[in-house]
């Protein structure tokens, strides 16, 4: 199993559409039993909740399941247990930095870090920003790449 967690600050917006997102993907190329998706926050504070409402509709909108997200707050523990750790920004990758003090097993990256043809370096937060559109063509893209990527490292057709 090839394990991916997606990670932001609140876990309500930018990682949940990544996951849900990442999941239609694989779902899509007919790949689901050799993956466990997932997505965390830095901070506690959305426990418990559902996808903000901006990304419930845009997720709507593309017909993209979220049924069952849920926002978590990122432990160390997760850095071991994962084998992808995506982060939005580069925020997200220092606060990771903090959560663990020896290496992770995961692989740490920004989600931007697997796009060649893009300026951005991070997934704009559209809770503050209000910008859904502009997070998911980033996070549709760079789910793409990603899953490029693992496929290509892990011999998937």
């Amino acid at each position: 199993m090839i394990k991916v967690l997606f990670v932001c600050l609140g876990n309500i917006c930018r990682s949940p559409m990544a996951e849900a997102y990442f999941r239609h993907l694989v779902e899509k190329e007919g790949l689901s039993d050799h993956f466990v998706i997932d997505s965390g926050g830095m901070g506690s504070w959305h426990t418990g909740k559902s996808p903000h409402q901006g990304t419930q509709a845009k997720l709507d909108e593309k017909q993209i399941s979220y049924q069952g997200i849920t926002a978590r707050q990122v432990t160390a523990e997760d850095l071991d247990a994962f084998d992808y750790v995506i982060a939005m920004d580069d925020q997200n990758i220092a606060d990771l930095s903090t959560i663990k003090k020896e290496a992770p097993t995961a692989a740490v990256a920004k989600l931007m870090d697997y796009l060649d043809s893009t300026s951005m370096k991070n997934v704009p937060d559209p809770y503050f920003t209000g910008d859904f559109d502009q997070t998911y063509a980033l996070i549709e893209a760079g789910c793409q790449a990603l899953l490029d990527e693992i496929k290509k490292a892990n011999q998937l057709n």
